[in-house]
């Protein structure tokens, strides 16, 4: 660690005392979704804990910088909003909510073969799928939605057409759609990522991982994709017509046996912050791969993976949190 420079004096350290499922700024406010069902808000003496989930573990979540989505064991998928006021938006009676989307006041979730998309109007649709989908993601522009399955994908326009199903085989996991909205890519269960060129459904296939990429984030761009499932950040060019196909990615905070376990590109310039199995947690510059450590590894601690990564709108403060309860808040220093 003598080797990294630091900025691990910027940092606020939190104890929270449930894993952290997932991050997110609601303005300026920092919100943690912890695994009992709490909702984690402000910070400091305004702190507040909200219970979105009674009696019940939050599985997975979604923010759009407006809202934080959360889906629950219970069956229901809430929206907390900045104040911390909290909206039931849909009560799936006890099933299990797999995944979660939003997008300019549109809320997509599925639960077990079933993809639901809720309009901004609060208009609820509903898609059956081949198997069950663990991946959601919006185009970005439209209400169209991407929806990841075993044996491929589904492209779905809630309020018009016939899905359309792009195809391969295995069982793929996350989705996330490029923000120019050319490309598909999903997660596998192979330790691969798939992907799709819309235009024509060109395929692409990015191999290599030891582990599996279940963390994607886009540079501000579009023009790269970070992902975790390695002992490095992959980041994949898509500078090009084909995506990455023919290009070699880069890799950033290269730590041997060490998985990455989530990234979060900065908002507006080509750093991504790098969490591990560890609970280390770096910034790199992709253009000439120097790093800064954040936050060192978490000696002696069970299951200190870093479960939750986030950076605010003006990407001047940086969230983290783990599994074993531990987080923390990155100020950058100015100028």
């Amino acid at each position: 660690m003598a080797d990294y420079p630091s900025l691990t004096s910027a940092v606020e350290p939190l104890a929270l005392g449930q894993p952290v499922v997932a991050g997110a700024w609601l303005g300026d406010a920092p919100f943690f979704a912890l695994a009992d069902g709490v909702i984690r808000l402000g910070e400091a003496e305004e702190v507040r804990l909200v219970t979105a989930h009674p009696d019940a573990a939050i599985l997975v979540a979604a923010s759009d910088g407006r809202r934080l989505i959360t889906g629950g064991d219970d069956g229901r998928v809430v929206a907390t909003g900045p104040s911390g006021a909290t909206e039931t938006l849909a009560d799936e009676q006890g099933k299990w909510i797999d995944a979660v989307a939003l997008q300019e006041g549109a809320v997509a979730w599925s639960v077990g073969r079933n993809a639901r998309a809720r309009s901004a109007k609060g208009e609820v649709k509903s898609l059956d799928l081949p198997s069950t989908c663990r991946g959601l993601a919006f185009f970005p522009k439209g209400y169209r939605l991407a929806a990841a399955h075993y044996n491929g994908a589904t492209l779905w326009f809630p309020n018009a057409g016939k899905p359309e199903v792009l195809t391969w085989s295995g069982s793929h996991l996350d989705a996330t759609v490029s923000p120019d909205g050319r490309f598909l890519i999903t997660s596998m269960q192979e330790n691969t990522l798939h992907g799709w060129r819309l235009a024509d459904s060109k395929h692409m296939r990015m191999a290599g991982y030891p582990g599996k990429t279940r963390s994607l984030s886009w540079s501000y761009d579009g023009k790269w994709l970070a992902t975790s499932g390695a002992d490095a950040c992959i980041i994949w060019p898509f500078t090009g017509k084909d995506g990455p196909m023919g290009q070699t990615p880069r890799e950033c905070g290269v730590r041997a046996n060490v998985p990455v376990t989530r990234v979060a590109f900065h908002p507006g310039a080509l750093v991504v912050a790098i969490g591990f199995d560890d609970g280390l947690v770096m910034l790199a510059r992709i253009t000439d791969g120097s790093e800064i450590l954040i936050r060192k590894p978490a000696e002696g601690a069970k299951n200190a993976r870093i479960s939750a990564l986030a950076w605010d709108a003006k990407g001047a403060r940086l969230l983290y949190g783990a599994e074993d309860g531990a987080a923390g808040l990155l100020t950058l220093p100015k100028g």
